[in-house]
């Protein structure tokens, strides 16, 4: 049995009560979590995301909120040192124990561990999380800064949250929703200081060459007084005990473990990931750290272009295909550890093996990281600056330190993070406000002073790890253009959306490395009936409105529909429509930039996910749900893809392999004509050989030799098993005088919960989506079939036992003319 001097933690998480400091509202609180779904819980809000409810609880963060509890301790328990150990409070928040002040807390992305002894009892304890309006706060620190500091006001219609150590998203984007959250978000928990507490574990690799790798374990002890402390390193069933006498304040011990032959971890598609268990314990701790042993470089060398930008993984240059990822809910308490593996399943099974992490939301928790590890995701990591100028005064970059130095010694063990990067878009911001325009001096020495102070506490937190210091940049020191600057660094390309250019464009530029490209689409029509009422369903009613964040965007997509289709016959075929095209767009970049390899060695669209309910630039629907686009990404960022390319002028059209594999490949393709009531009759076929890691051009045709009223279909196999078609239209779909395709469906349960649904078409139809009235998910989709043709496909209801009913959208259905 336990006594209660034994006692050293008491986890404080469960139920809270959060009141108003004006004392006008109050309900329960689950902690972890967020004021703003406590509140809707409690049925004092409304859900944000539904109808235009944004702006009905945006006061909600204008007003302080205390969160309180108490908890009991017997007199026993009151020897010792205690502290407080507090994961994440969202953000400017003071924390009092019994009524007395133990933290004064202003940044989201630290851990802190106040001493509270003191202000401890035995018995009834009470403990309060006082939470200042972030509102409130960000104004009265741009009241008090040297000069003024600019923020994205297209992007944040709430004001100054660059002056917070926040979520930069929190205050609005052009995806998200703008309410400003605020919670306590990590563990809280009262902790006995036992000797010494483990404050931080750190592991570096190095020797990886005669099939031996040395591992060196740092662990860092946080004292109040000294003592000896009792530690144990092991890894597998090697464990290895060593006293330490400790120091008041920090103490370090590292130890080092030679690993012979050991299994390395590679990125998805190009290994296994094999995982080592480090652990440190002492008699009232233990932490472990999932290790991944990788050896990981960046190759900047210089050519005639510029310079490169690959990553090199195991000795391997590797091309990074994947995407940009954002928070997975704009509200922390709805985001779960299971819904994540899914949203990062799904970048797996469509070929991913990178993702970003971008700068405007969290570090993520260490279970996000686990998963990409699992998984083979490599990780870009952002540090949380985007989008807006940031002070430089000392107790901001006093506390950027301080957070830097947390989150880089939490992370950098995971193999799945491979570099960090300083920031997104500081540089361009410099350009995009009156202020550093008129006096661009001033405010570039204030950037590089932010920009160097996250160099330097990151090296020293992890002397080894790779640095990046902008997103987009096209090296160090160089703060010229990166949008629109191709020979060097990382890109940003945004010409075709928000300059409204054609898709053809993204083939006039040839990045090394492009970290953000984009093209919105509508969310699916199953969550757009979460949010909106049947009379809501128009692109210009004020519900739609208000769950499209990015001006001008309703209008863009829409012109982008007269430019290259027929217009939608109804608000469905609107959105089916929007969602065909977005992938056409990023599919034109990738397929163009992956023909290029070397020149260019990662393409990351943006964006994976979507915070919430909303028209944006994601592959997967809020939920999880794989928009069309995502089932496209699936083909197109196969290791080994084929792609037809037309030449700048026109005049030709290319079909180059692609094999991102460490093996050569042979390939065997095959091309029809096709009419435009789907007949098909051979045209040309042809076999060829693609090196490892290479793209090659197999053969061109003549575009001037293929008729005008025949669409260019194509099929390959590889040797190694990898296949896939597709098709390519001289011109635009609006001059196609398409005819019905007359398909039909064909529904069979499977008996296992799932549902095989076979497609059949009598003439051509183009892009089809197969959809169901319950969420699931498709074997796969957004396909084409010619006269005759058919495909059997697999649906998986999100809920075992639904019964769903099946419907089909095709480019001629979806179009005003119908027979």
């Amino acid at each position: 049995m336990t006594q209660a001097s034994d006692i050293t933690a008491i986890d404080l998480s469960g139920t809270w009560t959060v009141t108003s400091t004006d004392a006008m509202h109050t309900a329960s609180m689950r902690v972890p979590g967020d004021v703003h779904s406590a509140l809707i819980a409690a049925g004092l809000i409304p859900d944000p995301y539904a109808g235009r409810n944004e702006r009905d609880v945006r006061w909600v963060a204008g007003k302080d909120w205390a969160i309180e509890r108490t908890f009991d301790l017997p007199p026993e328990t009151l020897e010792g040192d205690w502290y407080l150990d507090i994961g994440s409070i969202d953000t400017v928040a003071s924390v009092y124990l019994n009524g007395v002040l133990v933290l004064d807390a202003d940044n989201c992305f630290r851990r802190y561990r106040p001493a509270v002894t003191e202000a401890l009892k035995a018995g009834e304890n009470t403990l309060k999380v006082l939470i200042h309006s972030s509102i409130a706060a960000g104004a009265r620190r741009q009241a008090e800064q040297p000069f003024f500091i600019p923020w994205s006001t297209s992007n944040s219609p709430i004001a100054n949250g660059n002056m917070l150590r926040k979520p930069q998203c929190h205050f609005g984007w052009d995806w998200n929703i703008a309410i400003a959250p605020l919670g306590i978000y990590g563990e809280i928990v009262l902790r006995r200081l036992e000797v010494a507490r483990i404050e931080h574990v750190t592991t570096r690799q190095f020797h990886h060459a005669d099939g031996a790798v040395d591992l060196y374990v740092t662990a860092t002890f946080h004292a109040e007084e000294p003592g000896i402390l009792p530690v144990h390193f092991a890894l597998g069933e090697e464990r290895v005990r060593l006293d330490i006498g400790v120091a008041a304040g920090e103490t370090q011990l590292t130890h080092m473990f030679s690993i012979e032959k050991p299994a390395l971890w590679w990125p998805a598609g190009h290994g296994e990931q094999a995982i080592y268990a480090v652990r440190v314990e002492t008699p009232t701790e233990t932490v472990v750290r999932r290790v991944g042993l990788r050896r990981v470089e960046l190759i900047t060398d210089k050519d005639e272009a510029g310079s490169r930008f690959a990553l090199k993984v195991n000795g391997r240059e590797i091309f990074c295909r994947g995407a940009n990822w954002i928070p997975a809910d704009a509200l922390p308490s709805r985001i779960n550890p299971v819904a994540v593996r899914d949203l990062l399943q799904s970048a797996v099974d469509a070929n991913m093996n990178m993702l970003r992490v971008w700068g405007g939301g969290f570090y993520e928790p260490d279970w996000f990281y686990d998963l990409c590890d699992e998984l083979g995701l490599m990780v870009w990591q952002d540090f949380m600056f985007a989008c807006n100028l940031y002070p430089s005064t000392v107790d901001f970059l006093d506390n950027v330190t301080a957070e830097v130095d947390y989150q880089v010694r939490r992370l950098a063990s995971h193999p799945s993070v491979v570099l960090w990067c300083g920031d997104n878009e500081l540089v361009g911001a410099l350009t995009w406000f009156e202020e550093s325009r008129r006096d661009r001096d001033r405010y570039l020495v204030s950037y590089d002073r932010l920009n160097r102070t996250i160099e330097v506490a990151m090296k020293k937190a992890a002397p080894g790890a790779i640095w990046w210091p902008s997103s987009p940049t096209s090296g160090y020191l160089d703060f010229a253009d990166a949008w629109h600057a191709d020979g060097s660094g990382d890109m940003h390309y945004w010409s075709v959306w928000h300059e409204n250019k054609s898709f053809d464009n993204y083939r006039t530029v040839s990045p090394r490395f492009c970290s953000e490209f984009g093209f919105q689409s509508y969310t699916s029509m199953p969550v757009m009936q979460t949010f909106a009422d049947p009379e809501d369903m128009n692109i210009a009613s004020p519900v739609m409105e208000s769950h499209q964040k990015n001006a001008g965007g309703n209008e863009r997509i829409a012109g982008t529909m007269f430019r290259y289709f027929r217009f939608p016959k109804d608000f469905p075929s609107f959105v089916y429509l929007s969602q065909i095209q977005q992938g056409l767009a990023i599919r034109t970049a990738v397929e163009y930039w992956r023909s290029l390899k070397p020149h260019c060695m990662g393409t990351l669209y943006w964006q994976l996910n979507d915070t919430w309910p909303v028209a944006s630039w994601s592959s997967l629907d809020y939920g999880g749900s794989w928009k069309a686009m995502h089932y496209m990404v699936r083909r197109f960022f196969q290791p080994v893809a084929v792609a037809a390319i037309p030449s700048k002028d026109g005049e030709t059209i290319g079909f180059s392999v692609v094999n991102d594999t460490a093996e050569p490949v042979t390939v065997t393709l095959d091309t029809w004509l096709v009419s435009l009531s789907g007949e098909r009759r051979p045209y040309r076929s042809i076999e060829g050989a693609c090196g490892p890691d290479r793209a090659e051009m197999l053969f061109s045709v003549v575009s001037a030799d293929l008729p005008e009223d025949a669409l260019l279909f194509w099929s390959f196999k590889a040797s190694n098993g990898m296949a896939g078609e597709g098709h390519h239209v001289s011109g635009t779909y609006k001059a196609l005088d398409l005819q019905a395709s007359g398909l039909t469906l064909d529904v069979a349960p499977r008996g296992d919960g799932r549902f095989a649904v076979t497609a059949t078409a009598r003439g051509l139809a183009l892009h089809v989506m197969l959809e169901a009235d319950v969420p699931g998910r498709w074997s796969d989709n957004a396909f084409d079939l010619t006269a005759g043709a058919q495909k059997t496909l697999v649906f998986t209801p999100s809920e075992h036992g639904a019964e769903p009913t099946f419907h089909w959208l095709d480019l001629h259905a979806c179009q005003t003319h119908q027979d």
